[in-house]
């Protein structure tokens, strides 16, 4: 097993998790099967309890597991499927030791961060490191570990300690590479990149018993060579380790731009990985470079008014503006993405203040297409209730997730069912009219890992159906879920008699999983969250139908029989023309080489 440590300095929030996850792309397009971990230095067990604003989205595997948004960069870029565990964190090290020392297991021994805590870190990110995540059951080769907080931290030093007791001790130098990434920043007052950031970090990493083999500089601009120069000077690496990503059009150029400047020659050296492949013969690294291009090309555009609760901060909602754009890109459209806070959409706020008022309002209407994604509590539920009855009488394409199909529901028994005080118990729990309730089995007293979770099939009941369509006429999917609440199901026959139709059941027949509205352009509401499995080259269904939707494509769509037309799709390649493209690469790449000696 090699492994690739990612850690970070200066500040917080650099891109570790990006590049992370370009470097494991890079390996993987050499032929390398790879895995990843997430280590978040704080004590909490997970992710799960957190409010948005803290950290971002909470990110749902497979398994059930709440993790931080990182994994799910991760699963993207790889096209993997990760673990529970693949999430360390101090809370679930601390627990573990501490179950082992109830149980005995340290009995007469004083349990201590060295070595206990640091041992149980050490055997964790072994063990985690050999499970397979590529759905083969075959052993990774090459694990990306990345640390997060800032190097300095104090919760982040039994990490610290941790990996310099394991570079040193358990593994052999060829089978572990550490990257650093740091900031240079450029004052506008001086235009000056500044290095003395980068060589306090790498200081204080050294200081601790680590040394980079890597340094990736961030920055606005490309660091310049001299600068490049002083690094290496002061760093103690070779001028050629030191790495430059600078801000780029889109997240897809990172892995490339890492390429162009060698990093998988000198990861395959370092780590001594003997594989024929290279990225320049690679179908996916081709189509990841195609991807970028088209997304930088991209003349026409679409509007989609996301209507939430948390819209100040832009990773609370990270999955669901990924998949906006993953399907935005498959339909040739750039995506011009309008975050409209919920609240700003009530009555309350005409009164409070008219210009936020009229200005979301503005935003929403002339949107080509409403999305309204998932949350928790009362707040701006009436707004996303208000923009669901505004998709719904004007046929605006509308697609509702986990939230967003319940308030929808809620809407619809308003309006149509004229059942006025319908509500969810979770906002209204007095309501003589519960068309949204809690599942009592997930209901146990306790907030976290207590909701229905994870990976759970829905099977389709009609052929008629736009979404199985979408999802490639299967009888039943299965997507990944987390949620408390779920439409009631003895309101069920009501709405399906004045056309709000269930297409989609979980497999007891119980709960509502999908929801289309007859007579409508695209009204679908889901109660999974399907962003979760969205893939760059391979959209999700549900947002897919969006984008078409909304940019008029869906029913030349449907007349093709559900196939995207071939400039339009890029999972599946011609691999023809494709075969033809990587050897005119490498010809190039060859001369490149010979005329640089």
């Amino acid at each position: 097993m090699k492994y690739v440590l990612v850690s970070g300095g200066v500040i917080s929030g650099i891109g570790k998790g990006v590049i992370a996850s370009s470097l494991g792309m890079i390996l993987k397009s050499c032929g390398v099967r790879v895995t990843s971990i997430k280590i978040d230095p704080y004590i909490n067990i997970d992710a799960g309890t957190f409010s948005p604003y803290e950290h971002g989205e909470v990110f749902v595997l497979d398994d059930g597991g709440e993790v931080d948004l990182d994994l799910g960069n991760y699963e993207r870029f790889l096209d993997i499927t990760l673990h529970r565990d693949n999430n360390i964190t101090t809370g679930k090290i601390y627990q573990h030791v501490i179950n082992k020392e109830r149980r005995g297991d340290y009995l007469g021994k004083t349990v201590q961060v060295v070595p206990h805590i640091t041992d149980a870190i050490m055997d964790w990110v072994e063990r985690v490191a050999k499970i397979p995540v590529d759905g083969d059951n075959q052993t990774p080769e090459v694990c990306i570990v990345e640390l997060g907080g800032t190097i300095g931290d104090i919760e982040g030093m039994p990490f610290i300690e941790a990996f310099r007791q394991f570079f040193h001790f358990r593994i052999k130098r060829e089978d572990y590479c550490l990257v650093h990434v740091s900031l240079v920043p450029q004052p506008q007052a001086t235009g000056e990149q500044k290095t003395k950031p980068t060589q306090a970090s790498v200081r204080e990493l050294r200081g601790l018993g680590l040394s980079p083999d890597l340094i990736v500089c961030r920055s606005t601009l490309p660091i310049a060579d001299p600068v490049k120069a002083k690094i290496s000077l002061f760093c103690h690496v070779k001028p050629q380790q030191v790495f430059s990503i600078h801000d780029v059009s889109s997240l897809f150029r990172v892995p490339l731009l890492l390429h162009a400047q060698g990093v998988s020659k000198f990861l395959m050296e370092k780590l001594e990985i003997n594989t024929s492949s290279s990225p320049f013969g690679s179908r996916m690294m081709m189509r990841w470079k195609d991807l970028s291009d088209r997304h930088d090309r991209l003349l026409k555009e679409v509007t989609i008014a996301l209507v939430g609760k948390y819209t100040q901060l832009e990773d609370a909602y990270s999955s669901v503006i990924k998949s906006l754009q993953h399907s935005s890109l498959c339909v040739s459209h750039r995506l011009n993405l309008r975050c409209i806070e919920a609240d700003h959409l009530e009555a309350a706020m005409m009164k409070e203040n008219p210009s936020k008022y009229h200005d979301a309002w503005h935003q929403l209407v002339s949107a080509n297409g409403v999305l309204v994604p998932g949350g928790f509590g009362k707040r701006g539920v009436e707004g996303k209730c208000l923009a669901a009855n505004w998709a719904r009488t004007n046929n605006k394409p509308f697609l509702g997730v986990c939230l967003g199909l319940q308030c929808a529901v809620i809407e619809y028994s308003r309006n149509v069912l004229g059942l006025e005080d319908a509500h969810s118990t979770e906002f209204n729990p007095k309501t003589k009219n519960p068309v949204v309730i809690d599942m009592p089995e997930h209901n146990t007293g306790q907030m976290g890992g207590t909701m229905r979770l994870g990976k759970r099939k829905t099977l389709f009941n009609t052929e008629s159906s736009i979404l199985r369509k979408l999802y490639g006429k299967q009888s039943f999917v299965e997507e990944r879920h987390r949620h408390r609440y779920e439409v009631n199901p003895t309101v069920v026959s009501q709405l399906e008699g004045e056309g709000m139709k269930f297409v989609g059941r979980s497999e007891d027949g119980e709960r509502m999983e999908i929801m289309e509205l007859q007579g409508h352009p695209y009204y679908v509401g889901v109660q999974y969250h399907p962003e979760y499995l969205s893939r760059p080259m391979k959209p999700s269904a549900p947002y897919l139908g969006l984008l078409l939707a909304s940019t008029g494509k869906l029913s030349t769509y449907v007349t093709r029989g559900f196939r995207l037309s071939p400039h339009l799709s890029y999972s599946e390649g011609n691999d023809e023309e494709l075969d033809e493209e990587i050897a005119k690469l490498s010809i190039e790449k060859s001369d490149s080489v010979e005329s640089t000696s």
